[in-house]
């Protein structure tokens, strides 16, 4: 399909981060496959049924509903050179309240004894910093600011920087883990490789900075990977899977019946903090939070509730 090819061109030109390129491009393929006609006769209404479908007949929510509506809005813009505008006619996903899972105190510590090596180190930035797991993994060396201690966190959700604190706890250990890093940098120099994948604005601005110790990731893939055509080869940072199974596996371990995965230390970074009396905008700024309303949803887990109810059976 030609039109594959230019959204992935239009995608690169306009330095969009893969984890986005590659959720476009599904949802574009999705939308194309069910239209059933050629791209070319597709309108502003295609796009509202689409969307209404989604809602309605598949039950998505509202977050994924805008972001097969921002992909669909890529591929008309700037593929085909059109600007659908009225969608008035959509019906909207509903969201519905959910309470997030969060860990106590003391169970952090459980979870993160049962980690070990470079996961270990992850699951202490994601609890002391509040990171997505996505922003920790991707993570260069000179995005950690020693002297100001804090974290620059580059192309968050929402294409958003920010700055998060060091926890002074990590000093040691991240100094430490750097400098293995740093031993293996040299290493993949010495057999010709050592390129760290840079964004094309950066790699045109940069062109030697690929090999440079600051722009490595902090949290390097073991192996290097191997291009089977042309025998080049590289380091990405640690894949995702990785550490979602890890701490997966570490809650079970643990002992502790909840539905908890990595998010959940952000969950708990939050929360935490809220208990210990910082305001909410001050969390909101540290978590990236575009509306304070996403931040508010923590204050649901401080309420009392109904856990703050004597029941007439404990009076008996």
């Amino acid at each position: 399909m030609h039109d594959l090819q230019k959204i992935r061109e239009q995608l690169k030109v306009r330095n969009y981060s893969e984890r986005t390129a590659a959720s476009y491009e599904k949802w574009i393929s999705i939308f194309l496959e069910a239209q059933g006609c050629s791209p070319d006769l597709l309108e502003q209404q295609h796009i509202n049924s689409f969307l209404t479908d989604l809602a309605v007949r598949r039950h998505v929510s509202p977050s994924t509903q805008n972001q097969a509506l921002a992909a669909l809005l890529f591929y008309f813009r700037f593929v085909r050179q059109l600007s659908p505008s009225d969608f008035s006619s959509v019906i909207h996903a509903k969201k519905k309240p959910r309470i997030p899972v969060v860990f106590s105190r003391e169970e952090v510590g459980k979870v993160i004894e049962k980690l070990d090596g470079n996961k270990k180190l992850i699951a202490k930035l994601l609890y002391g910093t509040g990171m997505r797991l996505n922003e920790a993994l991707s993570l260069r060396i000179l995005d950690l600011d020693f002297d100001r201690d804090e974290i620059i966190i580059r192309h968050g959700k929402g294409d958003k920087d920010r700055h998060v604190m060091l926890p002074q706890k990590l000093v040691p250990e991240l100094k430490a883990h750097i400098e293995q890093v740093r031993k293996l940098h040299e290493k993949d120099l010495s057999e010709g490789w050592g390129e760290a994948n840079l964004p094309n604005v950066l790699a045109a601005k940069y062109p030697s900075g690929c090999r440079e110790f600051k722009w490595q990731w902090l949290f390097p893939q073991k192996n290097r990977w191997v291009n089977s055509v042309t025998g080049e080869q590289g380091r990405y940072h640690m894949d995702e899977s990785l550490m979602q199974r890890s701490v997966k596996q570490a809650v079970l371990e643990s002992g502790i019946n909840k539905n908890a995965s990595c998010h959940t230390f952000r969950h708990s970074f939050a929360t935490h903090l809220l208990e210990a009396g910082y305001d909410i905008c001050t969390i909101q700024e540290l978590l990236g939070h575009s509306d304070v309303k996403t931040t508010q949803i923590y204050t649901h887990v401080l309420n009392r509730g109904a856990g703050g109810v004597i029941s007439p059976l404990d009076r008996m």
